[in-house]
């Protein structure tokens, strides 16, 4: 008798229960695969498309973009406005003669209060910068 050798004599068929061990002989190693969890697929056509820079990829990396861009814009805007409205507040609660240690108020406010404003600013914008990315990497992960 011949014996097969290969892929398919190592293997049972499915349902089948493997040849029991022959004295003397080593028993034959199975392979077991696991079965790649549903919608994987999915996930690495889209890491192809973002790899490839296909339309639908562009568009992706485009929407990240724009999503970051929108809150810089929104944060930078609205720090610059609360920065330019100083003068104004100083102008309208009549603060340019109040001195406090012998420096007049409106300059220690202007040296003093955007640091802690822009430090707030800047942790916020990576917070969102952050959530932004880990957002597009769900998605992508979907």
């Amino acid at each position: 008798m011949t014996e097969q050798s290969g892929p398919a004599a190592e293997q049972p068929a499915p349902g089948e229960q493997p040849a029991p061990a022959q004295p003397g002989r080593k028993p034959r190693r199975r392979r077991v695969v696991l079965a790649d969890p549903k919608g994987r697929g999915r996930v690495l056509r889209t890491i192809i498309e973002l790899e490839e820079q296909t339309s639908v990829g562009e568009k992706l990396v485009r929407d990240l973009i724009r999503q970051q861009l929108r809150t810089a814009f929104l944060l930078g805007g609205g720090t610059l406005l609360a920065i330019a409205l100083l003068p104004l507040v100083f102008y309208l609660f009549d603060l340019s003669d109040a001195q406090l240690f012998g420096v007049r108020l409106p300059w220690l406010l202007l040296g003093l209060v955007p640091f802690p404003l822009f430090y707030l600013v800047g942790l916020l914008s990576r917070r969102q910068a952050e959530r932004h990315e880990r957002d597009f990497v769900s998605m992508v992960d979907r």
